[in-house]
């Protein structure tokens, strides 16, 4: 009887540290699982990101990176395809150099033809001019002398105004015709010609727009658009992860704040390497209250709230990389 009861009270004592060590165990599966100190906040890395896109919808011709690739500013992303704005380009084109053509030959002035014609238009009047001066004259003696009638030294007369006046009309016109355009019409010929070339300058900016280079360093972290595919305007081609401007973000309550400021320098471990980097706080922002604020006891009515906090590696880390996990210790 005495056995039987020592080996039953042997079974109790075997079950009891069984489950103790059955609970303890799981306990500490579940503290490396899932559980970090109270004292430890969690993050994550984040970075500043750029999307490629074109001002302009146009036909995506061709992809020149890959997901993964490490770019350079004024590395070749994408060249795409606008036959509109090709055959615009001719166009302008064409009327800029007809606008140029129309300002240079303002310039030049009347052809050399052209002013000979005048030259001799003005001395065939002074010819004619002449010839009715000395008819002029001599009717002017037969009149005197009583041999021709007032009405003939008329005629005379009138005949030499009207050469004179003839004389006069192509001075003026040998005049225009050497002197050329007048200065307001060489101005507008001028700003034509502006006006043209700077259409034309539009049009190959947009052209420039069909050969995305890119403006940051980076990895090419997403392409969006894939080869063959019509891109809208301001539609995303690519994304691109600029890596030497990155940050953890934490989510921090603010009775676990502890002083933490902008400019102050914390400690982050990093779990995927297991190595500490200094980092330096420069943004703090509490989050809307709606989803982040915690009642504390109810006879001191106080809220807390929670607050994102960012902090920049102090020396650039090439190894960290956006989504990574580090903690605050």
């Amino acid at each position: 009887m005495k056995d039987k009861y020592q080996a039953e009270h042997l079974n109790v004592i075997l079950a009891i540290t069984s489950f103790i060590l059955v609970v303890t165990g799981v306990t500490f599966i579940g503290y490396l699982v899932f559980g970090t100190s109270e004292t430890d906040i969690e993050g994550q890395m984040d970075c500043r990101e750029y999307r490629v896109s074109s001002k302009f919808a146009a036909r995506l011709e061709r992809i020149c990176v890959r997901e993964g690739d490490y770019v350079h500013v004024g590395d070749t992303l994408a060249v795409l395809t606008m036959p509109e704005v090709s055959a615009q380009e001719r166009v302008a084109q064409a009327t800029g150099e007809a606008a140029q053509a129309i300002q240079e030959m303002t310039d030049n002035g009347a052809r050399v033809e052209q002013i000979r014609t005048s030259a001799d238009l003005l001395a065939q009047a002074q010819a004619a001019l002449t010839i009715a001066e000395k008819t002029l004259s001599r009717v002017q003696r037969l009149y005197d002398e009583g041999v021709t009638t007032a009405q003939k030294r008329d005629e005379a007369q009138a005949a030499r105004d009207a050469a004179a006046a003839q004389v006069r009309a192509a001075r003026s016109q040998y005049d225009m015709v050497k002197n050329g355009a007048r200065k307001e019409e060489k101005k507008a010929a001028a700003y034509q010609a502006q006006a043209a070339s700077h259409g034309t300058d539009v049009v190959r900016s947009m052209l420039r727009e069909t050969v995305q280079v890119a403006t940051v360093e980076g990895e090419v972290e997403k392409i969006d658009a894939h080869e063959g595919e019509l891109v809208g305007s301001g539609s995303p081609i690519m994304t691109i992860s600029m890596l030497n401007d990155q940050w953890g973000a934490f989510f921090i309550r603010e009775d676990r704040l502890h002083g933490m400021r902008p400019g102050k320098i914390i400690t982050v471990h990093s779990e995927a390497y297991n190595r500490d980097y200094p980092m330096k706080v420069y943004y703090m922002k509490v989050q809307s209250e709606y989803a982040t604020w915690k009642a504390t006891k109810a006879d001191k009515g106080l809220d807390l709230h929670t607050f994102e906090v960012r902090a920049r590696p102090v020396a650039y880390a090439k190894e960290l990389r956006p989504g990574m996990t580090v903690t605050i210790k």
